[in-house]
């Protein structure tokens, strides 16, 4: 299938209830593309997914900064904590907010840069075969409702697009970077979301 190029900073509105055939984005999402991204060494080798929390400034939410900083716009001035972070390029597939809107960065099938350096049972370099969500949220305040409920659904979504990704290779980014990386911290539910998944593996 031939694909579109990526328009830096576009956001695409998906109409509810409108599937779409494309492997790479998911259905009744919002798209906003990051240029942060690139070609995986091998695009049907996908068999991670990592979860991970983020909070911009930290430990407030809702604002736009999260996508601002996905997208290369993020603007220094704006909060002292983002001088050190501004320049970063960085970015991952899915954002979902506090109340469980959802945002695509990258389309599935590309590299999207969130696991940095890492490792997953001996395996290196998990940016190669693996989907990064970013949940907004800090490693120690509760994840809400919504959000555990909307990331069921990408998970159950993506496992079936991609089925070396089972119940136990659903892992925090601090699996994948021990020492380097904590979230998505003591307060994700570990226990609730993989009673979800595998009660779906059927």
């Amino acid at each position: 299938m031939k694909q579109t190029p990526l328009q830096n900073n576009g956001s695409v509105r998906v109409p509810r209830g409108v599937e779409t055939a494309s492997p790479d984005w998911l259905p009744r999402v919002r798209r906003v593309a990051s240029p942060n991204c690139d070609a995986r060494p091998d695009p049907d080798d996908i068999s991670l997914l990592v979860i991970h929390g983020i909070s911009l400034p930290p430990g407030r939410f809702g604002g736009p900064w999260v996508e601002a900083l996905f997208t290369n716009t993020l603007d220094p001035g704006a909060d002292p904590a983002f001088a050190s972070i501004a320049a970063l390029r960085v970015s991952a597939h899915l954002f979902v907010r506090r109340d469980g809107r959802t945002v695509q960065f990258v389309p599935l099938r590309q590299r999207a840069w969130h696991a940095g350096v890492s490792a997953f049972q001996g395996r290196e370099r998990c940016n190669d075969y693996s989907i990064g969500i970013e949940l907004e949220g800090t490693d120690e305040r509760a994840y809400t409702e919504r959000q555990y409920r909307r990331l069921v659904v990408l998970c159950r979504q993506l496992m079936q697009r991609f089925p070396a990704i089972t119940p136990n290779r659903v892992v925090g980014h601090s699996d994948i970077a021990p020492g380097r990386k904590t979230d998505p911290g003591p307060a994700f539910d570990w226990i609730r979301l993989r009673r979800a998944l595998r009660a779906g593996v059927k």
